[in-house]
């Protein structure tokens, strides 16, 4: 096991704002992002609830409810209540397995496929608006900077408690 990276002392308790803090700062523009793709994707009506698990399904057309659930990282209740919608609209089937009666597999419909092809681009169109005014390289960078802090909040999870 890697050991947890050592900590930064960028932050101190006596002048923290929450306006220069990292992860109130990725809250906000994170919100700012489902928002805006939210309405690039209102035309279809989906919303980031529904989109999220439609595209993923598209792109790993083999799962279940709670395998999807794990992966986004959502509540299983609100991914049942996103899957129940898009079926109702026509988007996805659930099929039982042949092999494991317990198991229901989604399986996106011909609309649904369709309608998830088309989440990369009003992604791609929200991403380069808030991109606005970066440079490919500072694109680059900054992409390059969340990973490794995903990579460092991963350590510390797989670190022991001290």
């Amino acid at each position: 096991m890697n050991p947890a990276p050592l900590p930064s002392d960028f932050y101190q308790a006596g002048v923290y704002t929450p306006q220069e803090s990292v992860g109130f700062l990725m809250r906000r523009v994170l919100s700012s992002i489902l928002q805006q793709a939210d309405a690039e994707l209102a035309v279809h009506d989906l919303t980031y609830v529904q989109w999220l698990p439609l595209y993923k399904l598209m792109v790993c057309s083999d799962t279940t409810s709670a395998g999807l659930s794990r992966d986004l990282g959502i509540d299983p209740a609100a991914v049942t209540r996103a899957l129940d919608r898009l079926e109702a609209k026509g988007m996805l089937r659930r099929e039982r397995s042949t092999t494991d009666r317990r198991v229901v597999h989604l399986v996106l419909t011909d609309e649904g496929r369709a309608i998830a092809a088309k989440v990369p681009q009003a992604l791609a169109s929200v991403l380069n608006a808030h991109l606005s005014g970066f440079s490919h390289d500072e694109s680059r960078l900054l992409i390059d900077m969340l990973r490794r802090m995903l990579h460092n909040g991963e350590a510390l999870r797989g670190a022991a408690p001290t």
